[in-house]
């Protein structure tokens, strides 16, 4: 199944939203949008997404704020979109997290191409299920092909639904998923948070050394998991 990137545009100017959809979507993207911080969070709780481009001046809390609270547990890329191009909104939205500062004098082109450049320099682009048929990770490896995992080179079984959890994590290493985020992905949203923790448990036994001090998925207190390895 091909995978396309998936971007949060988040601006409370809906023209601004549904033009950039308009120019993503031309360029195979998958959009989702949001129209203040609120709906940004739940946004990137619910649909794991590879970048986000954010207006800066939003009522309520602004950019740079929902940046800084954001970048407290990713580093999905950013970019902030603004009608400001002073030096110092520049500088702020840098230091924050912000991988891009774009005036919204920009074309929707020029915003797309920086778009791209970004998931280039970010390494998002090796993403892409079509082209990395193996996640390698020492002695961790996926092969999405024949939907196989090995540790230390033994065929190690896997429930279907265990190996779309570790898959998803070994695509989006270092990115915290919540409770709730892998809840709606795998689960349609029923369950609880001990339905997650015992899935990932039964995954800990099967790829860690030491499941009870586990090295490839670990727990970002009060947040959820992330995946620590390290690709080849």
């Amino acid at each position: 199944m091909n995978r396309t990137h998936t971007i949060l545009v988040v601006d409370d100017d809906k023209e601004i939203v549904e033009l950039m959809r308009d120019f993503l979507e031309d360029e195979k993207f998958a959009v989702v949008d949001a129209y203040n911080a609120e709906q940004a969070l739940d946004a990137i709780k619910s649909t794991p997404v590879d970048c986000i481009l954010l207006d800066v001046m939003m009522p309520g809390q602004n950019g740079f704020e929902l940046c800084r609270q954001i970048r407290r547990t990713q580093d999905t890329p950013i970019l902030f979109l603004s009608a400001r191009g002073e030096d110092v909104d520049k500088i702020r939205g840098l230091s924050l997290g912000g991988d891009d500062y774009i005036v919204k004098s920009a074309t929707p082109e020029e915003v797309v191409a920086r778009i791209k450049a970004v998931l280039r320099r970010t390494g998002k682009n090796d993403r892409d299920r079509d082209l990395k048929l193996e996640l390698r990770f020492d002695r961790l490896v996926l092969d999405l092909r024949a939907h196989e995992t090995k540790v230390n080179g033994k065929l190690v079984p896997f429930t279907p639904k265990e190996f779309d959890i570790l898959r998803l994590f070994a695509e989006y290493p270092r990115q915290v998923f919540t409770y709730d985020q892998l809840l709606q992905r795998f689960w349609d949203g029923i369950g609880d948070k001990h339905t997650v923790t015992v899935h990932i448990g039964r995954i800990r036994d099967k790829i860690e050394l030491d499941p009870k001090k586990p090295q490839l998925i670990t727990n970002v207190w009060g947040v959820g998991y992330r995946f620590d390895g390290v690709r080849i």
